[in-house]
């Protein structure tokens, strides 16, 4: 199970976006592309047939997952991720917890 998945609130804990939070937009193996982190502007090649015009662009750029921590909005800090194994009904469910407090991600 990832510890961090699409949707989730991040905090950037390292690199020139240090302190900024936003949502994950996408998750590409061991980067991730969080939203209005990571702002980089690359030129654009306009394409008539996709209706595509050219010029300057902003995007955000992907970051490694190693430099986001996911946001607990409890404690309002960074907070890292544990997986909480549990039986139920004879199935085995995982779901994801926060450390400090261990409560479920998201809920």
């Amino acid at each position: 199970m990832k510890k961090i998945k699409t949707g989730d609130q991040v905090i950037v804990i390292a690199g020139k976006d240090k302190g900024k939070q936003g949502k994950v937009v996408r998750v590409l193996g061991e980067k991730v592309i969080v939203d209005g982190v990571n702002r980089v502007k690359r030129h654009q090649k306009p394409n008539p047939m996709r209706g595509i015009e050219g010029g300057v662009i902003t995007k955000d750029a992907p970051l490694a997952i190693s430099n986001v921590a996911i946001f607990n909005p409890e404690t309002q800090k960074a907070d890292r991720v544990g997986i909480k194994v549990e039986t139920v009904d004879g199935k085995v469910v995982r779901t994801r917890v926060y450390k400090s407090t261990g409560a479920a991600v998201g809920a």
